[in-house]
């Protein structure tokens, strides 16, 4: 019966809320590789066997916000707060010049230090040393005239994971600031814009239900974001989900799957998180529909308290070893790196 539902989904077909609540439950092990390979499949028809590199730098740990499951919330007082200058970025940026990596992640937490103007300035001077490559923005939600300043000024893509798309779900993530219409309504003025638009949710996070995750998949379909970061709950310390269980690599790796097959054209990375979970973490995502990876640029002093979450693989060798590595363990399971800008194509 499942087999037949992902057979639906693969030709472009319309699942019930029903059908696509049975594969997110299902729990045979060759329905579950079968999701997989047809997810793998669909991806080699829009992409072929490239994976997209983007160059990842946290340039802040600051912020406002005090999500329940995140480690850099602003009451965390044990953790080690940084912030990078413009040198530091544009650092970064040059060891990136060097890989050929062609895309730049500006990630930090919902830092107010970051103001329109430095951001601004941050984008111009990267967009003036390296105009050809694509700069990719994560630094939460802004209003509609701030997005509008970050665009002008050169930023191509924006991040934005609404986490769960089920209010009440949501509620029991965040503070009572926060609110899931707030993130949607940022999301659509992302895409309004122009940005390519990244949406996205945590696997297996408290009090989450397959129901959710259908939701999830639900909005997903309706928002058709460019990129989507799917990645697995795991808990931190010094949160007050401390004691939570994580999510799983099998569940996280589903929904990579469904959502592959629900947006073909989607640009989804094989997250950290996986690969913080599982040694195999990250090329099980690249066979079941992940085609992006995102090799740390940051310096490595500042790369370790970058922590959103526990035992999170920090990797203390040179960017360029870990870099060479990494196009290795592509390389190993078939997969090129493909070292182009990665634009989605709509």
């Amino acid at each position: 019966m499942n087999k037949k539902l992902i057979d639906k989904l693969f030709q472009k077909e319309c699942l019930s809320k029903e059908e696509l609540l049975s594969l997110v439950g299902l729990t045979e092990e060759n329905e579950f590789s079968y999701l997989c390979e047809k997810a793998n499949q669909k991806k080699e028809e829009v992409f072929g066997k490239s994976v997209y590199i983007r160059g990842l730098i946290e340039f802040t740990n600051f912020c406002k916000n005090d999500c329940y499951y995140c480690g850099i919330r602003c009451s965390n007082q044990k953790a080690k707060r940084y912030r990078l200058s413009l040198d530091d970025i544009l650092y970064s940026c040059e060891i990136g010049e060097k890989l050929g990596i062609q895309t730049y992640v500006l990630q930090g937490g919902e830092d107010p230090f970051f103001s329109d103007d430095r951001l601004v300035e941050m984008i111009r001077k990267i967009k003036e040393n390296y105009p050809e490559k694509a700069i990719t923005l994560s630094v939460g939600e802004r209003s509609l005239e701030s997005y509008e300043r970050l665009k002008k000024a050169g930023a191509d893509r924006y991040l934005l994971r609404h986490e769960t798309a089920t209010e009440e779900h949501y509620q029991k993530l965040h503070p009572g600031n926060l609110s899931l219409e707030a993130r949607k309504i940022c999301l659509k003025n992302l895409k309004k814009l122009g940005f390519q638009t990244g949406a996205g949710f945590m696997v297996g996070s408290p009090y989450q239900t397959e129901e959710h995750l259908v939701n999830d998949l639900l909005f997903l379909k309706e928002l058709q974001p460019q990129m989507v970061g799917i990645g697995p709950f795991i808990h931190h310390g010094d949160t007050p989900f401390y004691n939570y269980s994580d999510g799983t690599v099998r569940q996280t790796i589903l929904m990579v799957a469904l959502t592959r097959l629900l947006l073909p054209k989607a640009l989804l990375p094989s997250t950290t998180a996986l690969a913080s979970l599982h040694c195999d973490g990250r090329k099980l995502a690249l066979l079941s529909g992940a085609n992006v990876v995102m090799p740390n640029l940051t310096p490595p002093n500042e790369r370790k308290n970058y922590l959103l979450y526990q035992n999170k693989i920090v990797d203390g060798e040179e960017t360029a070893e870990s870099f060479q590595k990494l196009k290795e363990e592509i390389e190993s399971i078939g997969l090129t790196v493909d070292l182009s800008r990665g634009d989605y194509r709509g």
